[in-house]
């Protein structure tokens, strides 16, 4: 039996995410153990990333003031004010994620073909972009906490990747069992986690309370001032506190806004700060501690055990990018963006909740890959952050839109916050260019390929399509011809899938012309993806008589939902048009695509890209959970 057949898609949908089942108590503790990970692990290599030789700082007290400042006041706007108290204002019914927000944008701007094509841009440069930073933040986070050996036992340094790649192997086989068993698990430890930062931030605040002054944003003004080409090199690494922020929004759908809301401003940013703050009171007293200023902070009888706690805490922050691209790739998959593959739902309450076995592999590999090549975070540390940062900008962007379409903000603060909010994102971004040459390339060369792969396979659909539009025959006449010469019907339903409904689909003219019959009554069933999550009962389904018993059948699905048809057709039956499955035939025409130079389209390689895709693409009908012993396929020739 296949991972799909075992567990059956939830019954009941999630609504707006707020109403998953569970008490707000255990969403919390499920957003801590799932959402916060990436985030959370950030003091392991932030400080030490900013303090780099090749950056030309020495932790002198200014200096160590006006990073913490940075920290601090990054915290606040981009993840505080922006992503929590704004973005994530931008759910789709509940649904988070940037191709959630694309959508949302979408519907924004209306039938305007311009906006709707900039809009369907940035989203899927953004989501490549996400796409990619999901491939290094695994690799840099397990990599960091492993690391602490290098202080406590030199001698087991050479040690340090092979057991990273053993940790994270065991991160991807734990994906199969679900987000809701994954966040269970983890969510005490990550209580563990967030309470010993705050510990051992106390702790070292204690010992140079003078450290507070950086709260005080001038100190991060003054550096700026003081510090000309090196700031901007120490923003790039700065940005690494942030990281992880886009998740929060993208495992929305998971959990819901007011526990990760509640979890963040209760629990999870307080302790950050003032283990931030517990570095740098250190650093303010002992700067030989900037080789490993997280690792120097703790005691040293407790090095151990916090090397461990830390290399549990990194695998959960793995897990909230991995979640991540689970939504978002399911998403642009019902989307159009991403050719269809196998989705398995890991809970029977809550839809939102999946696995999908190929990005689990592919992610897998790419980490993998990741880690041995770079071999250490420092490495790392020189392609982290320029992907992230293009994604927050993007974000930024479209929630801006939304806000002046949909929220009807007016266009003066809609200028202001934008300008405000812009700003610190290019600023980051900007700066993190500079790392291009020491590794900032890698996530850049992952998200130009994911780019094309998407973008291929959209615009590959739109050729398909419209090669099927030209070459189809009229439906009309071949209705009024069918009713003038009767051919031999036989009985029952036939149904036939098609992308046109104004044209005879290709399996209905093999059929007549090989089998020389038609079905008694016969159907043409368009499958249509809608720009929200959720599709409500009325506009589900939408039904055309034709006359001579052929019909019309519109179906139609939100973005987050699995299409079922035979589920659908069975619901047809308040429409007046009822199936009864024993009695009803699905005919599919499987499309050949053949690449053709001489056709306007796309470039021959992107021709052939878009061929291989499709033909590895998870094959319609299951996608469309068809029952196999009632379909036939019959094959067609496309070429574009």
């Amino acid at each position: 039996m296949s991972e799909q057949s075992k567990t059956a898609p939830p019954a009941q949908d999630a609504g707006d995410g707020e109403l998953l089942h569970g008490s707000k108590q255990a969403l919390i503790l499920g957003a801590i153990g799932v959402v916060f990970g990436d985030i959370g692990t950030s003091p392991l290599y932030t400080m030490h990333e900013t303090f780099l030789p090749e950056h030309g700082l020495h932790p002198y007290p200014a200096t160590v003031l006006g990073i913490l400042s940075l920290v601090t006041w990054s915290l606040i706007m981009v993840v505080a004010v922006k992503y929590v108290s704004l973005v994530m204002r931008a759910d789709n019914k509940g649904e988070g994620g940037i191709m959630a927000l694309m959508a949302l944008a979408q519907r924004s701007v209306g039938s305007s073909t311009r906006m709707r094509k900039l809009v369907v841009l940035m989203a899927v440069l953004g989501a490549a972009l996400f796409f990619g930073d999901g491939v290094i933040t695994p690799s840099i986070s397990v990599l960091s906490a492993v690391e602490g050996l290098k202080v406590t036992t030199p001698a087991l340094s050479h040690w340090i990747v092979p057991l990273t790649v053993l940790v994270l192997l065991g991160l991807f086989w734990l994906q199969r069992h679900g987000t809701a068993r994954v966040g269970a698990v983890f969510g005490p430890v990550m209580v563990l986690w967030f309470l010993s930062l705050g510990v051992i931030g106390v702790w070292n605040i204690i010992q140079a309370p003078e450290v507070l002054w950086a709260l005080n944003p001038w100190y991060a003004v003054r550096f700026f001032m003081t510090h000309g080409v090196a700031s901007l090199l120490a923003l790039g690494s700065v940005v690494l506190c942030v990281t992880g922020a886009e998740a929060l929004y993208t495992d929305m759908g998971h959990f819901g806004r007011f526990p990760i809301r509640a979890a963040w401003f209760g629990f999870v940013m307080p302790a950050l700060l003032l283990n931030y703050y517990g570095q740098g009171g250190l650093l303010l007293h002992h700067p030989e501690a900037i080789s490993n200023p997280f690792y120097h902070s703790v005691p040293v009888w407790a090095q151990y055990p916090m090397i461990g706690l830390a290399t549990m805490a990194t695998v959960i922050a793995s897990q909230a990018v991995i979640s991540g691209a689970f939504t978002v790739t399911r998403q642009a998959i019902q989307l159009g963006f991403v050719p269809r593959m196998q989705v398995v739902h890991t809970s029977r309450e809550a839809i939102n909740q999946i696995f999908l076995p190929w990005v689990n592999r592919a992610l897998l590999i790419a980490v993998m890959f990741t880690v041995v090549f770079f071999g250490s975070s420092s490495a790392l540390g020189g392609a982290y952050g320029i992907a992230v940062t293009g994604t927050m900008a993007i974000d930024t962007t479209l929630t801006m839109i939304v806000a002046r379409r949909m929220w009807h903000w007016n266009r003066a603060a809609v200028i202001l916050t934008g300008l405000v909010l812009l700003s610190i994102d290019l600023s980051y971004f900007g700066a993190n260019t500079l790392k291009i040459p020491d590794g900032g390339w890698f996530p850049l060369v992952l998200g130009l390929f994911l780019f094309t792969v998407m973008t291929t396979w959209r615009r590959g659909r739109e050729l398909v399509i419209r090669e099927i539009k030209q070459g189809g025959l009229a439906l009309a006449p071949f209705i009024e011809n069918i009713s003038e010469h009767p051919p031999l019907r036989v009985p029952g339903t036939a149904v036939f899938l098609t992308a046109n409904q104004e044209s005879v689909p290709h399996a209905l003219l093999h059929n007549l012309k090989h089998n020389k019959v038609l079905h008694e009554r016969n159907v043409l069933l368009t499958v249509e993806v809608l720009e929200t999550p959720i599709a409500e009962a009325d506009e589900r389904i939408h039904i055309d008589d034709l006359g001579g018993e052929f019909y019309g059948l519109g179906l139609r699905f939100g973005f987050a939902e699995d299409p079922n048809v035979p589920l659908a057709l069975a619901q047809c039956a308040r429409t007046g048009l009822p199936f009864d499955m024993m009695d009803t035939t699905f005919f599919l025409s499987r499309d050949n695509i053949v690449a053709d130079k001489g056709r306007p389209g796309m470039a021959l390689w992107r021709d052939k890209l878009f061929a291989f895709l499709s033909r590895n693409a998870l094959p319609a009908t299951a996608f469309f959970q068809i029952p196999g012993n009632r379909l036939i396929e019959l094959g067609a020739q496309v070429e574009i």
